[in-house]
């Protein structure tokens, strides 16, 4: 299954509203899911099996983990997160569970944990708020994080 339509390599900038949307928006939001779709596909153009398992490894950064939970006819959801160690027991976060709508091209983080151990991620907390506030922080979270990872260089495209 292709995550990326017809362009070899999406840019989230040819994004384009007829009119501008309000962060914090549900029009908003629907544009941040469209951004958070092209880029998951930065970082998985192709999708595995369910239930595959898959890790990114770079130099700058920690080995960022991918697993495939579920693939149906218009949804996959996926599971992306870091493990950091305490003690001896790994610790996922930001844990994030990603629900992708193929036919909307839409991606929404669904879930995430609560308590972030990552003193970047503290301000993306999502407990509070309304459902719309809830979702917009989980949803930013998820799209500068996968900015970041494109960043780093992560890419889970050889499986």
């Amino acid at each position: 299954m292709t995550l990326q339509r017809s362009i070899e390599r999406q840019t989230d900038s040819v994004v384009v509203l007829p009119k501008p949307a309000r962060p914090v928006s549900f029009a908003g939001l629907m544009t941040l899911y469209e951004s958070n779709f092209i880029r998951l596909g930065w970082l998985l153009p192709e999708f595995p099996p369910a239930g595959t398992s898959l890790v990114s490894r770079v130099p700058a950064d920690i080995p960022l983990f991918l697993r495939v939970e579920k693939i149906e006819r218009y949804t996959t959801t996926v599971t992306l997160t870091y493990y950091f160690k305490d003690g001896l027991t790994p610790i996922a976060d930001p844990d994030l569970q990603v629900r992708l709508y193929h036919d909307a091209c839409l991606a929404e983080a669904m879930a995430c944990t609560d308590n972030h151990r990552h003193a970047a991620l503290q301000p993306f907390a999502t407990g509070n708020g309304t459902e719309l506030q809830r979702r917009w922080n989980r949803n930013m979270m998820l799209n500068k994080w996968l900015e970041y990872c494109a960043d780093q260089g992560h890419s889970f495209e050889d499986g």
